[in-house]
């Protein structure tokens, strides 16, 4: 495992959302855990030369050089599953799409995307709202395209109505 910062841009990614901040000893143990599963984390055998970091103590996001060796389905599999343990361990839903992470000021709030809807309608979040879009395939999307204005984003929809 490297830091993720020295991980190619074209590293591919997955982004798991929490549905609320980690606590501090949490987050303690969420990263050791993440670090002990991506140092045994293979695929046919083969070592997947990955990373991660945890962003906003809400956001896991794992890398994966896939220039060295792929992702296999079992691999992938695999990593859902720890995934899974983690939401069971700390009670914490990872694995909804069917919610939305946006900035209030400095915060991150995180509603439903119906309670999004609504916050529309009440003109309580815009189309300048920073959303986090976590359809982001690789680092450089990551970079460029994961804190995006709503308006830029598969949330601009959502206005629209």
């Amino acid at each position: 495992m490297i830091p993720f910062s020295k991980m190619p841009k074209d590293s591919r990614i997955w982004i798991y959302q929490s549905n609320r901040k980690f606590l501090d000893i949490e987050l303690n143990e969420i990263n050791h855990s993440i670090s002990n599963f991506l140092k045994s984390w293979t695929a046919h055998g083969n070592e997947l030369l990955s990373s991660y970091e945890i962003k906003y103590g809400r956001f896991i996001i794992i890398a994966l050089n896939e220039f060295v060796h792929s992702a296999s389905g079992c691999s992938i599999d695999s990593c859902i599953h720890f995934i899974q343990d983690l939401e069971k361990k700390y009670k914490i839903d990872l694995l909804d799409k069917m919610n939305v992470a946006f900035k209030q000021g400095e915060y991150v709030t995180y509603k439903s995307i119906n309670e999004f809807k609504e916050l529309i309608k009440n003109n309580s979040v815009s189309k300048k709202t920073i959303v986090f879009n976590n359809l982001v395939v690789d680092i450089s999307d990551y970079l460029e395209n994961w804190e995006i204005p709503a308006e830029k984003s598969w949330h601009s929809r959502f206005f629209n109505k």
